[in-house]
């Protein structure tokens, strides 16, 4: 049970650095749609998702090869070093071909050549920062893990506020101030890509040490193996961000091209309502990712691992059922434009569809300790391909309605794929009578809420307090041995 308790502490701080700062971000969604248009939200929206999939590339697994290596490493120097000096090499390979051929690759993925510049050199600098936060995290650091985050994110944000509200009303109340060279009129989305780019920067500087205090050594070998990890890691990784965003890409090429951008608009912006759970997966992710590796030589670990999903379940679906019941306050305080909330539907589909990938990452430790990366390929490319194939049949006459029903059926699928497998290759005694419980009571209490009784705040708060009770009822004992034994 300790080693469960200290899984909780690290996943509380991991959770600050990605909670705290996604929550400082969630503040740029009402900024950027009172300042943006459906339409100009939907271009920074189509941009962001090439932005997801360039990262992919650039990192091609190194950083959960870092960890596979790092942990089990005699010297482990020379694995800083070597992770180091290849990401390096491909940042700046991708850099010069990228600035060689911008004008194509504008022209491949629809995004106006202006934007292009903004995007290599974003892109180039949160490559290089990929191995010092996973050396971070490998070292158990995660108070200058969080604090990093969050100087990041509050830089971007800041920036943000700065150029897109701040700037034009001081040089409107000030138009022969010293700030007035800053400012150009419908500049905003250059504006959004300046700040992120000054952000990345920032953070590149505070991460120098690692680069810098270090005898650099080459292990060609050791790289090689590194890659021969990374490489399915990579596969998975493009096919999972294929999942999480090509369906605005999709969009973007399969709706009437007058509708495209502003049909995206609205899909995006109610898609954030979903970040609540995304948040939550993605910190619990970051703290049990190291714990996964570093605990699998342990005596019995699987019974640490079906706990450890138990729990996520029974949060995930106290979440599940949060964001859906207070769904219609959450649009008003985030999504200031009522023009966005003709895509409220999607709502439950997304969280439940992150809800579902978050289990997923938690059953993926079978293929990530026992070194079949493959399997994780194999799993993403089916829910890339059901991505694909759902959007393509089904957009043209259902819209953005179809990008979420396969957003969910993907993230579904993958989940009971990597459970199937994982009973098969690593064994891990889940209690699936209490996993199906939690998930089920949510689902119905969810859908009953939002769709049967019509988004009811009254009804759906009395769902909710009823399912909390009980969750507590059912759980105090052991949340008591986590969280306060000695």
């Amino acid at each position: 049970m300790s080693q469960i308790k200290k899984l909780f502490k690290q996943t509380f701080i991991y959770g600050l650095a990605t909670v705290l700062p996604r929550m400082l971000s969630f503040l740029l969604l009402p900024l950027y749609t009172e300042v943006l248009e459906t339409a100009g939200f939907g271009e920074v929206s189509i941009i962001f998702a090439w932005f997801a999939i360039f990262n992919v590339l650039l990192a091609y697994g190194m950083e959960t090869a870092f960890f596979r290596f790092y942990n089990n490493a005699e010297d482990r120097n020379k694995v800083v070093t070597t992770s180091l000096i290849s990401i390096g090499i491909s940042t700046l390979t991708f850099v010069v071909l990228a600035l060689l051929f911008k004008d194509s690759i504008a022209n491949f993925t629809n995004i106006e050549a202006k934007y292009i510049n903004y995007a290599i050199y974003i892109l180039a600098l949160d490559a290089l920062v990929i191995i010092p936060f996973a050396w971070l995290r490998a070292n158990e650091k995660p108070l200058r893990y969080a604090l990093i985050k969050i100087l990041n994110i509050s830089i971007n944000f800041g920036l943000n506020l700065f150029f897109l509200i701040i700037l034009p009303n001081w040089v409107g109340d000030h138009p022969n101030s010293v700030l007035s060279g800053l400012y150009k009129p419908n500049f905003e989305i250059s504006y959004i890509f300046i700040s992120n780019l000054i952000a990345s920067a920032t953070t590149l500087l505070f991460m120098l040490r690692l680069y810098l205090r270090r005898p650099y050594v080459f292990d060609k070998q050791l790289w090689f193996k590194m890659m021969n990890y990374g490489l399915p890691v990579l596969v998975a990784g493009i096919a999972f961000t294929i999942n999480e965003v090509f369906d605005k890409i999709l969009l973007s090429y399969l709706l009437p091209e007058a509708i495209a951008e502003s049909e995206i608009g609205k899909y995006s912006a109610c898609y954030k309502l979903a970040m609540f759970m995304t948040l939550f997966a993605t910190a619990f992710r970051i703290g049990i990712e190291p714990f996964f590796f570093s605990h699998s030589s342990s005596k019995n670990p699987q019974k640490a691992y079906a706990l450890i999903t138990n729990y996520f379940v029974i949060l995930g679906s106290i979440i599940l059922l949060g964001v859906v019941v207070f769904a219609d306050l959450l649009k008003v305080i985030l999504v200031r434009d009522e023009s966005y909330w003709e895509a409220m539907s999607i709502v439950p589909l997304i969280v439940l569809a992150s809800f579902c990938l978050g289990i997923y990452h938690n059953l993926s430790v079978w293929y990530k300790v026992t070194d079949r990366t493959k399997f994780g390929a194999y799993i993403s490319i089916v829910g890339a391909l059901l991505t694909i194939a759902i959007n393509f049949a089904f957009i043209p006459s259902m819209g953005y309605k179809a990008s979420a029903v396969a957003t969910l059926v993907a993230y579904a699928t993958m989940m009971l794929l990597s459970y199937y497998f994982g009973r098969k290759y690593y064994p891990i005694p889940y209690n699936l009578r209490k996993i199906t419980f939690y998930l089920g009571i949510s689902i119905l209490f969810s859908i009953l809420s939002f769709y049967v009784f019509n988004r009811n705040l009254i009804i759906g708060g009395i769902f909710f307090a009823v399912f909390l009770a009980m969750a507590y009822k059912l759980e105090n004992d052991t949340l008591k041995q986590i969280f306060i034994k000695k």
